[in-house]
């Protein structure tokens, strides 16, 4: 029995692998991309971390309202995605164009309305956050810079997906490779004042701003606007998708598909995001100690977690070019591949960040009482890491299928009746500490991975032609 089953796993291998192989093509660019942002964060974090706690805990305390506001351009960016890859496995140029040229209006719209609101609510925003009184000025100034070049990261978001439902996943990560670059090189002379240095045995003086937080805010500033001009005018010359001599004016269809799939992503994530924030507001009770911990470990996880982040892409631009060219089998290989893959990576990650936790707080912090908790905490995360994976995985192909409104319900769902409702319990009336807060997230990230895996396996995300099963 054990020599016949062989033969039959490497045909199934032989099978998988050309799909298995396009999966992984598409999505190392995108790893990479967020790989580049991520080291970029830790970049970030451990160069302000340099100036104290409360500069760490200023910098991390509207990180959570950040992800709010990039979650509206992220869902605009896979409603444009799912049509246009769609589109493209149909042959359907005209459609995929057309698309494109309505994500340009949605990006002026969306961007210029989102930085108008966030200035409006930056001086509110820390004490809403239960900030303490000690980071609130740094607070309000951060956030208030990164967000006055709004429509350059809109662009930079909702422009990056249309290039990959195209296929072309390099050119955004190669935009924000330039842009993460930047970032650095302008947070090492914005953030710290003229100093001696010392490099190779000579000695000279490095010019510097001393704008402390400031400069860390005004450095991603104007990285952001650099990723938008690049990412824009490379989407303006792809052939595939490029909105030229098209009128760049409301087009009902392409509208109304577009905005089919990217309302409901944009409630989820405005409510998860919201979720965040009020999370992130719990947590500030506990102090700054506390709220530096958190915040830098909440940095530290998002590197074990990048290799799913491009399976999600990749998984959503194949589910939809499967779709268009009416592809049942493909479309169950496509699922099959995404999970096998999925559990395979975030299995290493997950282990590595359970190991290594000590050292990567290490990085960011000097302070042994941040790094004491943020190792606990890590470490707690690492053990739901796969069962997470499963749901960012699944998420992608469900986007690119357009099924997003069932997403949206299990993920308002499981934060706010998971995580924030367990989280008020375990600080207000057990009075637990940040462990326990980590323990509801933990929770959190469990079950919204088993019900997107329920979702998956029961079919019915699937248009009904799809829904008989492929032949084996």
């Amino acid at each position: 029995m054990g020599c016949a089953l062989i033969p039959r796993l490497r045909a199934k291998l032989r099978e998988y692998w050309p799909l298995t192989a396009a999966l992984l093509t598409l999505s190392w660019p995108v790893m990479l991309e967020n790989a580049m942002q991520t080291l970029v964060q830790y970049v970030d974090t451990a160069m302000v971390g340099v100036l104290g706690a409360q500069a760490s805990a200023a910098v991390g305390l509207t990180g959570s309202v950040t992800w709010l506001v990039n979650g509206v351009f992220f869902a605009a960016g896979i409603g444009a995605l799912a049509v246009i890859s769609r589109a493209l496995g149909a042959k359907d140029g005209r459609t995929a164009r057309e698309t494109a040229g309505q994500s340009v209006l949605i990006a002026l719209v969306a961007g210029a309305v989102m930085c108008a609101v966030t200035l409006l609510v930056s001086p509110a925003l820390p004490g809403w956050l239960n900030a303490e009184e000690e980071i609130k000025a740094d607070a309000t100034a951060y956030f208030s810079i990164i967000c006055m070049p709004m429509l350059f990261r809109a662009a930079s978001i909702i422009f990056g997906s249309v290039l990959r439902a195209a296929g072309d996943t390099r050119t955004p990560m190669l935009a924000n490779a330039a842009m993460n670059g930047f970032n650095v090189i302008m947070n090492f002379f914005l953030i710290y004042p003229t100093r001696e240095m010392r490099v190779l045995g000579l000695t000279f003086t490095m010019p510097g701003a001393g704008l402390g937080v400031s400069g860390a805010a005004i450095a991603t500033a104007l990285s952001y606007v650099l990723g938008g001009v690049l990412i824009t005018v490379v989407m303006w010359k792809n052939p595939a998708v490029s909105p030229r001599g098209s009128m760049l004016r409301p087009n009902g269809r392409a509208m109304k598909n577009c905005l089919r799939v990217a309302v409901p992503v944009a409630l989820a994530r405005l409510t998860t995001s919201a979720g965040h924030v009020v999370f992130a507001g719990l947590v500030a009770t506990l102090g700054t100690v506390s709220l530096a911990a958190h915040s830098i470990a909440l940095t530290a996880e998002q590197a074990f977690y990048i290799p799913v982040l491009g399976i999600n892409t990749a998984a959503a631009t194949l589910t939809g070019n499967a779709l268009g060219e009416k592809n049942a089998r493909k479309l169950d290989m496509v699922g099959r591949s995404t999970i096998v893959v999925t559990l395979i990576m975030m299995s290493i990650t997950g282990g590595l960040l359970f190991l290594f936790a000590p050292q990567v707080m290490g990085i960011f912090s000097p302070d042994a009482r941040v790094v004491t908790q943020g190792t606990a905490i890590l470490r707690l995360v690492a053990l739901s890491e796969p069962i997470f994976g499963i749901a960012i995985g699944v998420e992608g192909m469900l986007q690119g299928a357009g099924d997003t409104m069932i997403p949206f319900v299990i993920t308002t769902g499981t934060m706010w009746m998971v995580r924030i409702l367990g989280t008020v319990l375990v600080l207000n009336v057990f009075h637990q500490g940040l462990n326990a807060v980590w323990t509801c997230m933990v929770a959190e990230n469990t079950a919204r991975g088993v019900l997107y895996l329920i979702r998956y396996l029961r079919g019915r995300w699937k248009p009904p032609e799809f829904r008989v099963k492929a032949a084996s």
